[in-house]
């Protein structure tokens, strides 16, 4: 253990970094580039940079890559590959808007390198009940879980500050499940995933300044994936993931097929004069985990983000309990 501490810090201090000190730059490259969307819930024609994908992946390649240096894990290959794969696949749907099953399926893709580095344990850990041992539909699971994480936090990813600031408290929730469940190597190697989501925040929290994109999303939600597979972790992932695929499962089921978020027409909240959220009163409308969150009355995008951040936190704790739990057999 002690001899992971020094790689542990060297590698968050320098995710950190690498995003906290390359996204001005970024910033200021993409408004150049005029590479900007409108800000739909701000007065007037507020113009946001996007995408920060391109920082949030540099910040995890960098941090990776000395950890690899370090620990030599095929692990760690895997989560680099799959991830920089997720990035790429963002990227592209960033610069052109692709059809609603393209990005399941490059993910699908993306999650490969897992498999064919080894880099997973087909026996899936619950709770108090142990190991089920599913060699074959594990392979399923991983090829499935990739988009899903991926996709759970592109969807969620709606209002300033709300994608980055999610993943930090169910990232750390993450590696806190992995020490208490003294997955050491696989704890260190998720940390990074914190510290890139939170000097990100700086820069991506309200006002927003600039906007993850695809690109970054997808980086985030692939990550974590890999993390909870590599680590044996998965329901305990799953948890900590809560609000996002409820949020998922939500838009899914009210549309009714996999459909890009830029080609519903109905959108599930709209803009008061006061610019507050509110609930939409299209019937048509997707249901989505802000609607819900202003069913009841106008909020503003503040107080909308407070709450999904006191979702999170809430889902990572009891993903803390269940970490506890899963040391216990019955």
């Amino acid at each position: 253990m002690t001899e992971l501490i020094i790689p542990a810090i060297v590698s968050c201090i320098i995710a950190f970094l690498t995003v906290y000190l390359t996204t001005p730059p970024l910033i200021k490259f993409l408004e150049k580039k005029n590479y900007t969307v409108i800000d739909k819930h701000k007065k007037g024609q507020v113009m946001i940079a996007r995408p920060g994908g391109i920082s949030i992946i540099a910040g995890i390649i960098v941090s990776e890559i000395i950890l690899y240096a370090f620990l030599q894990m095929n692990e760690i290959l895997a989560v680099m590959i799959t991830t920089f794969l997720a990035f790429l696949i963002g990227y592209v749907d960033d610069r052109r808007v692709m059809g609603g099953w393209f990005k399941p399926i490059a993910l699908a893709v993306a999650a490969l390198p897992i498999i064919l580095l080894g880099a997973y344990d087909s026996d899936l850990a619950f709770p108090l009940f142990g190991e089920v041992k599913i060699p074959l539909l594990y392979l399923a699971v991983i090829i499935l879980m990739i988009p899903i994480t991926g996709n759970t936090i592109n969807s969620i990813d709606v209002l300033n500050g709300v994608a980055s600031g999610f993943m930090i408290i169910t990232s750390f929730s993450l590696s806190i499940a992995l020490f208490i469940l003294q997955n050491y190597e696989i704890a260190i190697v998720s940390l990074p995933l914190g510290f890139v989501s939170l000097a990100f925040y700086k820069y991506h929290k309200i006002p927003s300044k600039i906007f993850p994109g695809d690109s970054g999303a997808l980086t985030w939600g692939a990550m974590y994936g890999a993390i909870a597979i590599v680590g044996q972790v998965e329901i305990v992932a799953a948890i900590a993931l809560l609000p996002a695929v409820i949020n998922s499962f939500l838009f899914l089921a009210s549309t009714k097929k996999i459909v890009e978020h830029r080609e519903i027409k109905a959108k599930p909240v709209e803009i008061t004069e006061e610019f507050k959220l509110k609930a939409s009163t299209n019937k048509k409308a997707p249901i989505s985990l802000v609607r819900l969150i202003v069913s009841s009355q106008p909020l503003s995008e503040k107080q909308v983000t407070f709450v999904i951040f006191k979702l999170a936190t809430f889902s990572g704790i009891l993903a803390v309990i269940t970490s506890f739990l899963m040391l216990i057999k019955i």
